[in-house]
């Protein structure tokens, strides 16, 4: 997904569709039998079977040949993500189609251990641009998610001020209390965060023990370590003020008139917030010092049913029964949370027991079950 970060999140790419399959068994070939383009990954080496295509869709059938996890990145113009499909396991597949709906050289990568840039190469795409919306309809369904996007960010920018001022002047207590708040915003549209190059969400969100020796530690994290864990430390203002100029450029990007969504790539970013908290947050290593893990459980729901309500004419037109299933599971999952609230505020998480941690896991993972195939409903595919 990015520098050292081992999370399940699908980023939400720009302008460009992408749809990501389960787990396969395909044999690693030039092409596989079904034409998709086979990538064989292992710990030294990222071989892709072809490296040109015509514009359109192109299917990338990856296998993990090395002893660690690995992904497998699509990068467009600028390193913006254009495609990605992580945590692929040794000795397991899966499949990822990516739309390129413009000619142009694009870039591979294979990221053994999922660090660093990644083993990469040259992806050539020719043809003629190919159109993405006939009817005006998915347009429509990206404008209101980017409305939604924007009003977060502002959201985020607004409230990290209050944040930031409150580290910087050593008021540790006030700090706490609005630390979950503020992670809300940002939570709600990660995967979007995730898009942007210069590694703009590792300097955000880089959980401690994926640091890189030697990388300096900054964001959100950095500063929940040294109020719960640490006390405040020399640089402490320094890193506030980071975080603060590290928001700015987040809300400096999604304003930019050049910055688009496409929203079959929405739907992608829907399924990549559930994921990441069934796949890693569940645990709880993301708020480790803080425990307030289920805010960021609450943020990423929340995120992912905005990320589906932006879709679901389209997807109640195309297959209004995979909608109701949809909107009775994320009604369920949000009564599962409420449980845990007391007020306006969540209990800390090393409260939640395994049984609790596990039923809320079922939720999730039932949920995101469905979410998943929205993005081939609503691509037609």
């Amino acid at each position: 997904m990015h520098v050292a970060r081992r999370r399940a999140a699908l980023a939400v790419c720009l302008a460009l569709p992408v749809v990501i399959a389960s787990c396969t068994a395909k044999t690693p070939a030039t092409t596989s039998a079904d034409g998709d383009i086979a990538v064989e990954a292992t710990d030294t080496s990222c071989s892709v079977g072809r490296t040109e295509a015509t514009t359109g869709p192109s299917t990338f059938s990856i296998t993990n040949s090395g002893s660690s996890v690995t992904e497998f990145y699509v990068y467009g113009e600028g390193d913006r993500v254009v495609g990605e499909v992580e945590n692929i396991g040794p000795g397991l597949s899966r499949q990822l189609v990516v739309s390129l709906p413009r000619p142009g050289t694009y870039r591979t990568a294979c990221k053994p251990g999922m660090v660093g840039d990644g083993i990469r190469g040259d992806f050539v795409v020719s043809g003629d641009a190919v159109a993405t919306d006939d009817d005006g309809a998915l347009a429509e369904a990206a404008d209101g998610y980017l409305r939604y996007v924007r009003a977060q960010t502002t959201a985020l920018r607004d409230t990290a001020s209050g944040f930031v001022d409150a580290v910087v002047a050593g008021d540790v207590e006030a700090a706490k209390t609005q630390y979950p708040l503020v992670r809300t915003y940002y939570e709600r549209i990660e995967p979007v965060a995730e898009s942007f190059p210069d590694d703009l969400d590792p300097r955000l969100d880089l959980r401690e023990p994926d640091v890189e020796p030697g990388d300096r530690w900054t964001g959100f994290h950095r500063i929940e370590k040294d109020l719960w864990a640490q006390g405040l430390q020399p640089d402490i203002a320094e890193i506030a003020e980071q975080l603060r100029s590290d928001i700015d450029e987040l809300v400096r990007g999604v304003d930019s008139p050049d910055f688009v969504l496409d929203p079959i790539t929405v739907a992608g970013g829907a399924q990549g917030l559930l994921d990441e908290v069934a796949q890693t947050k569940i645990t709880g290593e993301e708020d480790v010092y803080s425990h307030t893990d289920l805010y960021d459980f609450q943020a990423n729901v929340d995120g992912s049913q905005a990320a589906v309500a932006a879709l679901d004419p389209i997807l109640r037109a195309k297959d209004a029964d995979l909608a109701d299933t949809i909107a009775a599971r994320f009604a369920d999952l949000d009564a599962e949370l409420a449980r845990y609230r007391t007020g306006e505020a969540f209990v800390s998480y090393d409260t939640v027991t395994e049984p609790q941690r596990q039923q809320l896991s079922q939720k999730i993972d039932a949920l995101s079950a469905s979410v998943s195939r929205v993005q081939g409903v609503v691509a037609g595919a």
